[in-house]
């Protein structure tokens, strides 16, 4: 748990943090319990390194193999 917290970051995490830190500041202003909890969602977020489909949850396959082309015979028909 603690290097998933501590490694790994990358930009996307950094703008999570940020937004998460920018709207706890402005529920503790503004007073809004509701508004922080969202604030604390994205904070979340970025310190567990989730996201919308999870941990790798949008990851797409790569490519197996190389498709191997075989020589077609044909038959003369007359």
């Amino acid at each position: 748990m603690k290097t998933n917290i501590l490694s790994n970051w990358n930009f996307s995490r950094i703008v999570r943090l940020i937004i998460g830190a920018v709207i706890v500041f402005e529920a503790v202003n503004s007073g809004d319990p509701l508004i922080g909890l969202g604030g604390l969602f994205f904070i979340g977020m970025a310190l567990f390194n989730v996201g919308c489909c999870g941990a790798g949850g949008c990851y797409i396959p790569l490519k197996k193999t190389a498709v191997v082309s075989e020589d077609i015979s044909y038959e003369e028909i007359k």
